[in-house]
């Protein structure tokens, strides 16, 4: 007999189906705003024009950017062997860099709407042979769907804080209900394994965190060059992945900065291109000469923050920073991936508020492989003394080197404890249509 639902998620799917003339509403403004593309509207309510592809289908949901860069190494390795990848996301940025890195037999759509019949609609159409959700997203609907049609089910580089398994614990009936949906957790820590047992999960593994597996971000080399030339023998800091107020806070760093460097230039790079006009319009308030990349403008000796307002170029813009702040640690964002600044050779301040990769970062800061600002005045101090101490910061840039390639194999591991469930999967399948054909 299957398992009752919790009153709890039951009310939470009623809502779904109440509130869905409202998402439409939603959907327009967020497009409106560049958060959704209209064209592509039917997807988030489960509907699509693309065929299902024949044969083995792996469907992976990442959120956006962050999530998305790690798990494309899985994602090639799987289609290597033989299996088609639908990869869905919430944002238009993780979208257009599905586009330009997904393998040819993957395919792209936005994730749908988490209620009952856009949830249902969309697995009506892909049924997946395997379902995985990355990191911490976790969808009531969602698991509940998959899990009701015996989809075989796993969490991705799995993290759970302290703080959110307080929360989900509080309703044990409700949460025992979802994580038990889950068929397997591959964890990025032991402790982020502890909670996930303690919350219910039935199958957990660490396999290790796969951001540490990331490939270098490729770059033009001949545009790596010539900004290289145009910006000569000047010092040179990066803002890099900036939300709204990081700029600001930026800003008055460099501010602080030119005072002992006055020939100091600035890349800016926001986290979200569509905010480039809003960012290049506070870079000329504050009275800085500014270049874009999106415009092709080069960077002349007047130049003072050079504002990478492009997608898909961060390898570019980490080969000429040997100095970056990455953002999204000054507010709720939660933090972006080291790794790709790591590999590149940029040393690293970040701010405190890196929940999305407190693991990674706890490990860089102990070992002093990465600096924290705990408050933004402290940024100009951190970036200084980067700057101005070249030995410390290579350094700091081989220890965090070292600790990237101590923590690779996540990869590997997370393959193999995939592959089981694929054959299983693969064989059940063969068997139901020996069955059929001896009917």
């Amino acid at each position: 007999m299957a398992e009752r639902r919790p009153i709890a998620l039951t009310l939470y799917r009623v809502l779904g189906r109440a509130l869905t003339p409202l998402l439409h509403l939603l959907f327009r403004r967020r497009a409106a705003n560049g958060k959704e593309i209209e064209s592509r509207k039917g997807e988030r309510f489960g509907v699509t024009g693309v065929p299902r592809p024949e044969g083995s289908l792996v469907w992976i949901h990442a959120a956006s950017v962050g999530e998305t860069m790690s798990v494309l190494p899985l994602i090639e390795q799987l289609a290597r062997d033989g299996h088609s990848v639908l990869l869905t996301s919430v944002t238009v940025t993780a979208a257009e860099l599905a586009e330009k890195r997904l393998p040819k037999n993957c395919i792209h759509q936005f994730t749908p709407y988490d209620t009952p019949e856009c949830v249902s609609s969309f697995l009506d159409h892909w049924r997946p042979d395997l379902a995985m959700v990355v990191e911490s997203e976790i969808w009531p609907c969602m698991f509940d769907e998959v899990h009701q049609r015996g989809i075989p089910f796993a969490l991705l580089n799995g993290r759970m804080s302290e703080s959110s398994s307080r929360n989900w614990m509080k309703a044990p009936k409700t949460s025992g209900y979802i994580f038990k949906c889950l068929d397997l957790v591959l964890a990025q820590s032991d402790a982020d394994k502890e909670r996930f047992f303690k919350l219910g999960c039935r199958h957990v593994e660490m396999p290790g965190n796969l951001k540490f597996d990331a490939a270098e971000p490729a770059a033009d080399e001949e545009d790596r060059r010539r900004l290289a030339d145009q910006i000569g023998d000047r010092p040179v800091w990066m803002a890099a992945l900036t939300h709204p107020g990081e700029d600001e806070i930026a800003l008055k760093a460099h501010a602080r900065l030119l005072e002992e460097h006055p020939d100091l230039l600035l890349l800016l790079v926001p986290r979200h291109p569509a905010r480039a006009d809003d960012v290049a319009a506070l870079v000329r308030d504050r009275g800085h000469v500014l270049a874009r990349r999106s415009c092709g403008d080069p960077v002349a000796a007047e130049t003072g923050v050079y504002l990478g307002d492009t997608l898909g170029e961060m390898g570019l813009f980490y080969r000429l920073a040997p100095v970056t702040f990455l953002g999204g640690s000054f507010n709720d964002a939660g933090g972006h991936n080291p790794v790709e600044a790591v590999l590149l050779g940029s040393a690293l301040v970040t701010g405190p508020k890196v929940a999305n990769a407190r693991a990674v970062y706890k490990d860089l800061w102990g070992q002093g492989a990465a600096l924290k600002a705990a408050e933004p005045a402290q940024l100009s101090l951190e970036i200084a003394r980067l700057i101005d101490r070249p030995e410390s910061r290579k350094e700091q840039v081989d220890r965090a080197m070292k600790r990237v390639i101590e923590g690779r194999g996540a990869l590997t591991r997370t393959a193999a404890l995939l592959k089981p469930i694929l054959a299983r999967k693969s064989q059940a399948d063969t068997m139901e249509r020996g069955d059929g054909q001896g009917a």
